[in-house]
C-alpha cells in the first residue's frame, strides 16, 4: 500500500504548524510501538542532524553524537539513557541566545528536538527540529507563514517512510 506524503500546511495555522501528514504517516506505520524504537531513535536523530548547524552549546553537540554512536552500536542503552537525561536537562535550561539576529529561537528549539531524539520521542523530535529550520533563516515572520514549513515536512514524511522501508 503506497504512503502518501504531501506535507501540506493547515491554512490559517499559527507557529509551528503541526505535521498531519506525519503523524498520519507514523500512525499507519505504528511507530509507537516497543519494536519501533529502533526506528524513532534513527528518525529523531536524523531530525536533530538537520538543524545541528543551530546548536550551540558543545555539550548539546556531545548528546546528539552520542545517539549516533549509540545507533552505530559504538555504546550501550546505559550510556544513551545518560545522555538523553543530560540533553533533557541542558534543554530545559538552555538560556536562548545573544545573536542580534534572534537566531537564538533556533537554538534552543534545536536543543529541544536533540533532547526528544534522544528520549525516543521521534514525533516531538521533528517539531522542534521543523521550527527551528525554519526559523534559523526566516526569523519570527517566517515561523507565522505555515506554507513555510512545507518543505520541512514533506522531507520528515519521505524520511521516516525511508527509514520504516529499511526497518527489520
Amino acid at each position: 500500500m503506497p504512503i502518501a506524503c504531501f506535507a501540506l500546511p493547515a491554512a490559517g495555522a499559527q507557529n509551528a504548524p503541526m505535521n498531519r501528514d506525519l503523524d498520519r504517516l507514523a500512525e499507519q506505520l505504528g511507530l509507537d510501538r516497543a519494536d519501533h524504537e529502533l526506528v524513532r531513535l534513527r528518525f529523531g536523530h536524523a531530525c536533530a542532524l538537520r538543524v545541528r548547524h543551530l546548536l550551540e552549546d558543545p555539550a548539546v553537540l556531545a548528546c546528539l553524537d552520542g545517539l549516533g554512536r549509540y545507533l552505530d552500536g559504538a555504546i550501550d542503552r546505559a550510556h544513551l539513557d545518560a545522555l538523553a537525561a543530560e540533553a533533557a536537562r541542558l534543554a530545559n535550561h538552555h538560556p536562548g541566545s545573544n545573536s542580534i539576529d534572534g537566531s537564538g529561537h533556533a537554538a534552543v528549539s534545536a536543543s529541544y528536538a536533540v533532547a526528544n531524539a534522544l528520549a525516543g520521542r521521534a514525533l516531538r523530535a521533528a517539531e522542534y527540529a521543523a521550527y527551528a529550520a525554519v526559523y534559523g533563516p526566516g526569523g519570527y515572520g517566517a515561523v507565522m507563514d505555515a506554507e513555510s514549513f512545507g518543505p520541512e515536512h514533506a522531507w520528515q514524511c519521505r524520511q521516516l517512510a525511508a527509514l520504516a522501508g529499511a526497518a527489520p
